[in-house]
């Protein structure tokens, strides 16, 4: 699918417009016309709202996914802007009028609205197979449901936005109930996984598969059952079932060595569930590429980290994630690095930096291969596992697919000897739900996963509170829950000031 991006690219730019929620009408009007003419046409609009997700991921994601949580910090550089800080240190205020926040907002919305575009239009196209209509409206319905599912855990109650609509349509929405967003998504990822194949043709390798929509299903379904819906064992239940589907499916396996599953020549692998597609070497001046390699190397190394491109020290990796790794644990050793030794020179530098997604630029913009891993099946095991403990049923299974990621890590290259025994059956689901925790946090780490984890088992208040008192003693935050959610932007509420209010606290 990777040919496809810099396409998909070029028809996103085409339908850009200037950045605000209200702001809408300049895409539908733009595709309004005549464009939608054919099968072909389709699919190119298809790969619209993938192609924006590359924005989301690049690394607007990143900050509410890690840097808010105990995993990295933006503590690099004494005096960034508070736009960065207040999102890592919670003695810092976070203001509504954060440019990061806003920004992850319109994004957000410009990938849904680009998604409803495909939605609105397909049906009056005519497809020599209906069951390629049905693919195409899934992939929308899917890209759909992602990004709500991403705008439901930072912002809570948030606007529905199912269909085109109008600015005048725009200023008259408030939020919805943060159970109906969820609901939308259900509803989503149920006719994509209906109607999506489960593998494709080469060429088209990257687009979500039926696999793919079950997977994020089944995480979905975990969140509903923890805060702050709550719905409990009803939809742990549901998850189990869902998520024992993806690991019952053969295509999916956990690939024998850990660093493989981050591999640049190695993307869309057996392990992987979806992917967001990334492809350097677009020509100037559009960069399909994706930036980490060059964004989380120490924003001062030469060329011993990455020899190409500017570093930015950005996603830091904490001295509690660095401590968390067991000792052999080669996992470690592929996702961060404690400091490197400095060309020319020689020295131990200290700074630790995240090195999961390494690759060397196209040229000297941040310009890689790497792909985001948005979700692989090593998350599912652990969901698994999480969701039987939670219903106080078949510790055995829950045991058995804990250790699973175990015994991979302690099976791959650079292991040490005796490394990561299997955990031992556990006296209490209290001290399995923590074991759990612990390798969700090692496994997963750089990939989104840490803040949102903390948040959906009410861990964040415990976790944080000792990572800010830690980290930040000479200003620390006193807890309030209101921190669990992100402010909605001040832009947004000052254009629909009767209908849009802000989270409490902000």
């Amino acid at each position: 699918m990777k040919r496809y991006i810099l396409a998909a690219f070029l028809i996103a730019s085409s339908l850009s417009c200037k950045e605000s929620f209200i702001d809408l009408q300049p895409i539908s009007d733009m595709n309004a016309g005549n464009f939608y003419k054919t099968e072909q046409d389709m699919n190119q609009a298809v790969m619209s709202p993938y192609s924006s997700l590359r924005d989301l991921y690049n690394q607007l994601y990143i900050y509410t996914g890690e840097i808010r949580s105990d995993n990295t910090t933006f503590s690099w550089v004494p005096g960034s802007s508070k736009d960065m800080t207040s999102i890592d240190n919670f003695g810092d205020v976070l203001l509504s009028d954060n440019q990061n926040i806003l920004n992850l907002w319109n994004r957000s919305y410009v990938t849904i609205l680009r998604s409803n575009i495909v939605l609105d239009k397909i049906d009056a196209v005519t497809f020599r197979d209906e069951k390629l209509k049905n693919q195409y409206k899934a992939e929308a319905r899917f890209l759909r449901a992602l990004v709500y599912f991403w705008l439901a855990r930072i912002y809570g109650d948030v606007p529905k936005v199912d269909k085109q609509i109008s600015v005048q349509e725009a200023y008259t929405m408030g939020r919805t109930p943060v159970e109906e967003i969820y609901n939308l998504i259900v509803e989503d990822l149920k006719f994509a996984e209906a109607n999506l194949p489960a593998t494709y043709a080469a060429a088209d390798r990257g687009r979500v598969t039926m696999g793919g929509a079950k997977g994020i299903l089944a995480k979905v379904y975990m969140f509903m059952a923890g805060y702050p819906l709550k719905k409990g064992a009803s939809h742990y239940a549901l998850a189990e079932a869902k998520a024992l589907e993806v690991i019952n499916d053969p295509q999916y396996t956990l690939l024998s060595d850990y660093k493989a599953v981050f591999d640049v020549k190695n993307e869309n692998n057996a392990e992987s569930l979806f992917e967001v597609q990334y492809k350097k070497g677009g020509p100037a001046p559009i960069v399909t590429g994706s930036p980490w390699s060059n964004d989380f190397a120490p924003r001062f190394s030469n060329k011993e980290v990455i020899p190409v491109g500017d570093k930015s020290g950005f996603n830091a990796p904490t001295p509690s994630i660095s401590a968390a790794y067991e000792k052999g644990d080669p996992r470690k050793a592929i996702s961060m690095a404690d400091g490197y030794v400095s060309d020319p020179g020689g020295q131990q530098i200290n700074e630790k930096y995240v090195r999961k997604y390494y690759d060397v630029s196209f040229s000297v913009a941040p310009d890689n291969d790497n792909n985001w891993p948005e979700l692989r099946l090593a998350d599912i095991y652990l969901l698994y596992s999480e969701a039987l403990v939670r219903q106080g049923k078949q510790q055995s299974t829950a045991l058995l697919y804990l250790n699973k990621i175990r015994q991979r890590a302690r099976n791959s290259a650079g292991a040490a000897a005796g490394a990561l025994p299997d955990y031992p059956a556990f006296t209490s689901d209290t001290d399995f739900l923590l074991a759990i925790e612990k390798e969700r946090r090692i496994e997963l780490a750089f990939e989104n996963h840490r803040w949102f984890d903390l948040v959906r088992t009410e861990r964040a208040k415990a976790v944080m509170s000792q990572e800010q008192k830690e980290q930040n003693g000479f200003n620390p935050a006193t807890w309030s829950d209101n921190m669990l959610l992100f402010p909605i932007p001040l832009q947004v509420i000052q254009s629909n000031p009767e209908k849009i209010k802000q989270n409490p606290g902000y």
